[in-house]
C-alpha cells in the first residue's frame, strides 16, 4: 500500500459537543497509556484516523479524562481506584455516556466490569470488537495487499482474553488482512501473560529468575513471525522490549491491529 501524507485530523472534544447539544454514540477513551506513551500514541492515532475514515460519531473527554484506576486497583490501593473510578463516572454520566470504545484491554476490564459497582453501566467495546463489527457489516472494507507475505503471530492479552473471553475479534480482523496467521503453542486461554498484567510492568524480577516477557518471546520466535500483533499497550511495551533483547529488531516487528487496519487502508 503506498504511503499517504497524514492529515491533521480534528478530536472531537465530548463537553463541546454537549454544549452545542450534540450527543455522539461513542466515547473513545483513550487511556492513560494512549494519551502518554509515546509509542502506544501512534496507535491511538491511527484508531483516530480510522473513526474519521468511516464517519463514525464519537468525542473524548481530553483533559477530563483521568486514569480509569485499574493499576491502583491491581496494586492494592482501592481508596485511590474508588477515587479514580467515581470521578470519572461523575464526568461520564454527566454527559449520559452510553457507549465507550477503548484500545486498552486493562480499562476495557475495568470500565466494563468494575465501575458498574459504582453507578457506571455503560456498554464497553474493545478496539477489535468494534473493528469485526465494522468489518462484518460491511462498513470497513479491507484487503491483504500491504501484508502479503508476511507471517503474523497473535499475542493475546490477558485482560481481553482469558479475563472477558474474547480471542475471536482479534483473529477475524487480522484474517481479514492477511492469509498467513500462525498461532503460538500457548495461545487463547492457555496464553502466557507477557509480564506487565496486575501493574507488574512496574515491578524488577526477582534476581535470578527469568523474567516473564523473555519466557513469552520464547512462544514468539518459535514461530518464526514478521510481526507480532498485540491489542494492548502493555503487551506492545513487553513485546518490544522482548524484541530488542533478543535482538530480532531487524526481522520482528511488533504492530497493534489498529495500525494494520490504518497500514492497509492507507491512513
Amino acid at each position: 500500500m503506498e504511503n499517504k501524507e497524514k492529515i491533521k485530523i480534528e478530536v472531537p472534544i465530548y463537553s463541546e459537543l454537549f454544549a452545542e447539544g450534540k450527543a455522539p454514540e461513542y466515547l473513545f477513551w483513550v487511556g492513560s497509556a494512549g494519551a502518554f506513551d509515546d509509542r502506544y500514541k501512534k496507535v491511538t492515532r491511527d484508531f483516530v484516523r480510522i473513526l474519521h475514515h468511516l464517519g463514525v460519531s464519537y468525542g473524548v473527554l481530553g483533559t477530563e479524562e483521568s486514569d480509569s484506576g485499574d493499576a491502583a486497583r491491581r496494586a492494592g490501593n482501592e481508596m485511590l481506584f474508588q477515587m479514580q473510578a467515581m470521578m470519572n463516572i461523575e464526568v461520564m454520566n454527566a454527559y449520559e455516556v452510553k457507549k465507550i470504545i477503548t484500545c486498552d484491554p486493562h480499562d476495557f476490564n475495568t470500565l466494563k466490569n468494575e465501575y458498574k459497582d459504582y453507578g457506571g453501566n455503560y456498554e464497553v467495546i474493545h478496539h477489535t470488537q468494534f473493528l469485526q463489527s465494522q468489518i462484518s457489516s460491511g462498513k470497513l472494507k479491507l484487503g491483504k495487499s500491504s501484508l502479503e507475505g508476511k507471517k503474523i503471530a497473535y499475542h493475546d492479552p490477558c485482560y481481553l482474553g482469558r479475563g472477558n473471553g474474547e480471542f475471536d475479534a482479534p483473529r477475524f480482523v487480522i484474517d481479514a488482512l492477511s492469509t498467513n496467521r500462525v498461532e503460538m503453542k500457548r495461545n487463547k486461554s492457555f496464553a502466557l501473560c507477557c509480564g506487565a498484567g496486575g501493574a507488574q510492568m512496574f515491578k524488577e524480577a526477582e534476581k535470578g529468575n527469568k523474567e516473564v516477557f523473555l519466557e513469552r518471546m520464547d512462544d514468539v520466535t518459535e514461530t518464526q513471525c514478521d510481526i507480532v500483533v498485540t491489542a494492548c499497550p502493555f503487551c506492545m511495551t513487553m513485546l518490544t522490549d522482548g524484541i530488542k533483547y533478543t535482538h530480532q529488531e531487524e526481522t520482528m516487528k511488533n504492530l497493534d491491529i489498529a495500525e494494520l487496519v490504518a497500514m492497509e487502508l492507507g491512513l
